[in-house]
């Protein structure tokens, strides 16, 4: 008798572990910080089993970091081609990425000194979760010191690509890549291609690890949340509900306020109208978390819906799957600055001014898939002296904020789209004028 066989159930959805990670480390916590905050077992799991997990899960992302921007950033820069070769939409689609992001990562960085969503921890707090970790003290008083702009300046170009990459030196490696990229558009070999090929296998396997690390997420985030609340309790969920409303209340201004103008001004869509056409791809967008899944979508409603013709949107939703990241960007920014406040370290304008270029940048380095921007994050904290470590606090809630923000990164697409498609029209219709 032959039995029959019994199908794969199949697994929970990874943001839902996350979510039980969430609310283990929390209950956890909260509960040894009531019930056991000064006892030596306490001190001694957190050093030696919650600390050295999450510290693992963080130094898999360190790792990825380098190989991913730089292969990513090559591969936007190539992609874009030639403007010469690519006329007048590439030079359109450069300008709208940059310009969008801009706005972007100004109104997030706007909104996180406006709320203040990290502050309101005693300072003697912030002060003791710098120094937990004694390894880490140096390099956080030399992140707070003052820089010139001069020498902000001079960094960005690296004497040394490989030891600006050993040292962590994000903007000097994005910097080398941008123009890696730009003389291999400009080099049409046929070793040159080769090279191209190679660094897409480079992408390709950083977005696999990728995977793999984000797998381990959940007890990542079980770990990290439980060294956090099982030191503050519940002062730090006051802190993460205003983070998450600081996000949300920063997307919805960018793509209900900054869109709609945008497509009104220099496209000639209402709002309503936008809405209406694109909305499969974002709801997709929305349910995916992934630029890159929703790209399909993405194309067929663009140009069945709006009405922009073929050639303009497959370029510029096929690059904005990987560059035009304007949600991403916002919430990078928010996330360093919240961060930063949560912690107790001062940031100067220079600074912040960085950290507004890093996100613009980093966003095109960021995978379009699901916690795609999580390395980026964690190099640019660790850039400042601001303990990485609180990015357990962000992965708690970041499937939420993650499905929101691909919402915007998607629109983006469309929009830009729907933009540079009539830019185009007019122009088509006076050549065939003149």
């Amino acid at each position: 008798m032959t039995e029959t066989p019994v199908a794969a159930r199949p697994g929970m959805a990874l943001h839902t572990k996350m979510l039980i990670g969430f609310a283990v480390g929390v209950a956890a916590g909260i509960a040894a910080n009531l019930l056991f905050a000064d006892a030596p077992w306490l001190e001694a799991l957190i050093a030696y089993v919650t600390d050295p997990i999450g510290q693992l899960f963080l130094r898999l992302l360190f790792m990825l970091v380098m190989p991913l921007v730089f292969s990513a950033l090559v591969l936007g820069v190539v992609e874009i081609g030639d403007p010469r070769a690519l006329g007048r939409i590439g030079t359109k689609t450069l300008l709208w990425v940059l310009a969008v992001t801009t706005i972007a990562v100004s109104i997030g960085l706007l909104m996180v000194n406006l709320i203040q969503p990290g502050t309101g921890l005693p300072p003697e707090v912030g002060e003791g979760l710098l120094a937990a970790s004694s390894d880490r003290a140096a390099e956080i008083a030399t992140a707070r010191e003052g820089v010139s702009g001069i020498q902000i300046l001079l960094n960005i170009v690296p004497r040394n690509p490989v030891e600006a990459a050993a040292n962590g030196d994000l903007i000097a490696v994005m910097f080398f890549a941008l123009m890696f990229g730009v003389a291999a558009t400009v080099i049409r070999s046929r070793s040159t291609r080769s090279f191209v090929d190679a660094v897409q296998g480079i992408y390709d396997i950083c977005l696999k690890l990728i995977g793999w690390v984000i797998a381990l997420a959940p007890y990542a985030v079980a770990a990290l949340l439980f060294s956090i609340t099982a030191k503050l309790g519940f002062d730090v969920l006051v802190q993460l509900a205003r983070f998450v409303g600081t996000v949300l209340a920063a997307l919805a201004i960018h793509f209900f306020v900054v869109f709609p103008l945008l497509l009104r001004l220099f496209g000639g869509m209402g709002p309503l109208a936008f809405l209406r056409g694109a909305q499969p791809a974002l709801l997709t967008a929305f349910s995916t978390s992934s630029s890159s899944a929703t790209l399909p979508t993405t194309l067929k409603v663009t140009v069945d819906n709006l009405g922009v013709p073929s050639r303009v949107a497959r370029f510029v939703c096929t690059l904005g799957a990987t560059a035009n990241m304007n949600g991403t960007a916002l919430f990078e920014g928010i996330t360093v600055l919240f961060l930063a406040q949560f912690f107790g370290v001062e940031l100067t304008i220079a600074q912040q001014v960085m950290i507004l270029v890093l996100c613009i940048f980093g966003s095109i380095g960021a995978a379009g898939v699901p916690g795609g921007s999580l390395p980026v994050i964690a190099m640019i904290l660790a850039m400042f002296g601001i303990p990485p470590e609180g990015i357990g606090l962000i992965l708690g809630v970041d499937r939420l904020l993650d499905m929101c923000r691909t919402v915007v990164n998607v629109g983006g697409d469309m929009a830009g789209s729907v933009v540079i498609g009539r830019s185009e029209g007019k122009a088509e219709s006076l050549q065939q004028a003149a």
